[in-house]
């Protein structure tokens, strides 16, 4: 892959620019964790995203994939960024290929599955820039809450008596697929 630079080129105008410097025509690597709630095991920590893609939806704790890091790594320190809880037992769930045109923005997200160390321990939102707070919530409610986002093209702000949030798309296509690992990870115990 190749970019212009302006008048000083090489003979055609262009230089070789290596692809991964050029961010918005790759695909990147998210890390998303569902950690069980151990005051409610068979429900998980998620938070209204916000000043970011997908702004205004629920998605769980993590972030991008640093260069040499293991997605076990990622798993754990992005949930001590942004929640506080320190994580046991970290392991693989699912995977996704998230493609969102409207963002112009491609992820490949990898689904890790989590504990607390701590069974009294609550997440506390580290980066309320980002993050509106942390609830938990059962895979019945992001069920319930899949068939919204699924079905509406609102602003994520709802319409009900009830404000039912919007899933975040690695979320939600999550949900959609319902790996049984997933499943079993929420009702087991």
């Amino acid at each position: 892959m190749y970019s212009e630079v302006g008048s000083q080129n090489f003979e055609k105008g262009f230089v070789w620019t290596p692809y991964y410097i050029m961010s918005n025509n790759v695909v990147r690597v998210g890390v998303g964790v569902l950690i069980r709630d151990p005051l409610h095991p068979t429900k998980v920590f998620a938070g209204i995203r916000k000043n970011s893609h997908g702004s205004n939806t629920l998605a769980l704790p993590g972030g991008h994939l640093e260069l040499f890091e293991s997605w076990e790594e990622c798993a754990v320190r992005e949930t001590a960024e942004e929640t506080g809880l320190q994580l046991i037992n970290v392991q693989f769930g699912h995977v996704t290929n998230d493609i969102m045109e409207v963002e112009k923005k491609h992820y490949v997200t990898i689904f890790m599955l989590g504990e607390c160390n701590c069974l009294r321990t609550r997440p506390k939102n580290l980066e309320p820039h980002k993050c509106q707070g942390w609830e938990s919530y059962s895979w019945d409610d992001l069920t319930r809450f899949a068939a919204r986002s699924s079905n509406d093209d609102g602003d994520g702000s709802g319409c009900c008596e009830e404000a039912v949030p919007k899933l975040f798309g690695p979320l939600l296509k999550l949900v959609e697929q319902s790996p049984q690992i997933v499943l079993d990870f929420l009702h087991e115990r």
